[in-house]
């Protein structure tokens, strides 16, 4: 007869995300995880694999809460222009904010830390930023459509350009202590969008 999990692992998965997003996966080790999420290694590897498996499992959960929250904003019925300034604008809030800033963004981190020698870490960032500019691209073709902005703006390039805009915000954010200078490059790169 199969043994019952004692633990709930939709909750270890995300303390598990919590851990290595802000540590980082190199500085996690397995005894870090068996401490913080409270189960023993074997119940890790049986639930969900080695570190590297977990890691990526916790990467996967990210996006899809984050990419959640992106399709709630920027597909809202009406204007479509003013929530992807919105948008933006969240994301220089949060690498701003003094309690979010210093973790970044896990799927930033992930390509810093990871995605250069990691193929399958790679795909999955390379995942998420095609599902942003898939989200972007689709709200300011909306926009151009609704008359809210220029027909002769590319919406692909504005997509891309706010992408990478958006990432550096984190980065940038994660580390600078004057948060001006990311609302600044925000600000600059929402009048593309006028």
């Amino acid at each position: 007869m199969a043994r019952t999990k004692e633990f709930d692992p939709d909750a270890a998965l995300q303390s598990a995300l919590e851990l290595f997003w802000r540590r980082g996966y190199e500085a996690t080790s397995m005894a870090d995880l068996v401490e913080h999420l409270g189960i023993g290694r074997a119940s890790i590897y049986a639930t969900f694999g080695n570190k590297h498996e977990l890691y990526l499992k916790a990467l996967d959960r990210y996006g899809e809460s984050r990419d959640a929250l992106m399709l709630r904003e920027l597909s809202q019925a009406g204007a479509a222009l003013p929530a992807v300034r919105a948008t933006v604008r969240r994301f220089a809030a949060e690498a701003t904010d003094d309690a979010r800033r210093r973790a970044g963004c896990f799927v930033t981190n992930t390509a810093a830390e990871l995605a250069p020698h990691d193929t399958a870490a790679a795909r999955l960032v390379e995942l998420s930023w095609d599902h942003v500019e898939t989200l972007m691209h689709s709200a300011l073709v909306r926009a151009q459509a609704q008359g809210e902005l220029a027909e002769d703006r590319d919406p692909r390039a504005l997509a891309r350009m706010l992408l990478v805009l958006m990432q550096g915000l984190r980065v940038v954010g994660k580390v600078s202590a004057e948060p001006g200078r990311v609302r600044d490059a925000a600000e600059q790169a929402l009048t593309l969008l006028d």
